[in-house]
C-alpha cells in the first residue's frame, strides 16, 4: 500500500498534553499527512501539534463533525486515497493504524471500524454510558440497517471515494453513526478490526460530562430514525 496516499484526520480540543504522543506514534504515514484540526482549543494544542510536524487546521465552530469535515476537505484537495480518523487524547493505540487500513488495500473494503469491544480495554477506559451507547447503537444498526457492528469507535478508515459518496453533514456527536448508517444504505463493504483502548489523557468532552453523555445518546437515537425514514 502507498502510505503517501493515506491521510490521518485528528479532531482536537484542548489536547496539548496528548497530541504530540498521538502524532509521533502514527506509523508509516508521512507526518505532513497527519492533519490535526484544532477545534477552538484554548491551550497550546496547535503549537504542540505543529512542533510535532503535523499539518494543523483551525476550525472555530465547535463540534466533532465540524472538525472532521474540515480535515476531510483538505484530504480531498490533496487527492488522498484513504482517510483514517483518530482521536487526539491518546486513548487509541496509533501504531494499530497499519491493521486498521489493511482491509481496504487487501480485501477491497470501503469502511473499517476499529472496534474497542473486540480489542483489549484498559480498566476504566470506557464509561458505563459509553458501553451502553455502543450496545444500543449496535442493536439499532442491526435492526434498522442489517449491519453487524460492535462499536462506534472513532478509530476508523474509509476510502476517500467512498467517503465522498456519503455526503456527510453531521456537525457534532452524530458523525460516527452517520457514517456507519450511510455506508450501510449505500451497501458499502465494511468490516471491524479489534483495536485496543486505554484511559485517555485529560477529561473527555463527551463521556466525561453528564451533558455530553446525554447529548451523544440523543444524537445516536435520532440519527438511526432520521436516516431510516427521511432519506
Amino acid at each position: 500500500m502507498d502510505y503517501t496516499k493515506i491521510f490521518v484526520v485528528i479532531p482536537a480540543f484542548n489536547e496539548e498534553d496528548s497530541i504530540a504522543k498521538v502524532v509521533n506514534e502514527i506509523p508509516q504515514v508521512p507526518t505532513k499527512n497527519i492533519i490535526v484540526v484544532n477545534n477552538g482549543s484554548t491551550d497550546q494544542t496547535q503549537q504542540v501539534a505543529e512542533a510535532a510536524g503535523a499539518t494543523v487546521l483551525l476550525e472555530s465552530r465547535k463540534g466533532y463533525g465540524w472538525a472532521c469535515l474540515k480535515g476531510c476537505a483538505l484530504v480531498e484537495e490533496l487527492k488522498g486515497e484513504t482517510i483514517v480518523f483518530l482521536d487526539g487524547d491518546y486513548s487509541d493505540y496509533p501504531e494499530q493504524l497499519v491493521d486498521v487500513v489493511a482491509p481496504i488495500y487487501n480485501d477491497g473494503v470501503d469502511l473499517v471500524i476499529g472496534s474497542r469491544a473486540l480489542g483489549k480495554r484498559e480498566k476504566g477506559s470506557m464509561t458505563i454510558p459509553q458501553h451502553f451507547g455502543n450496545w444500543l447503537a449496535s442493536k439499532l444498526l442491526k435492526i434498522f440497517y442489517g449491519v453487524n457492528y460492535t462499536d462506534l469507535g472513532p478509530f476508523r478508515a474509509i476510502r476517500l471515494e467512498s467517503y465522498k459518496s456519503l455526503c456527510m453533514n453531521d456537525k457534532t456527536y452524530g458523525w460516527t453513526i452517520e457514517m456507519q448508517i450511510k455506508s450501510a444504505q449505500k451497501k458499502q463493504k465494511y468490516c471491524e478490526i479489534p483495536v485496543d483502548y486505554k484511559a485517555r489523557i485529560g477529561q473527555s468532552k463527551v463521556s466525561g460530562t453528564v451533558k455530553g453523555s446525554v447529548m451523544a445518546g440523543i444524537k445516536i437515537i435520532f440519527a438511526v430514525f432520521k436516516y431510516k425514514f427521511t432519506q
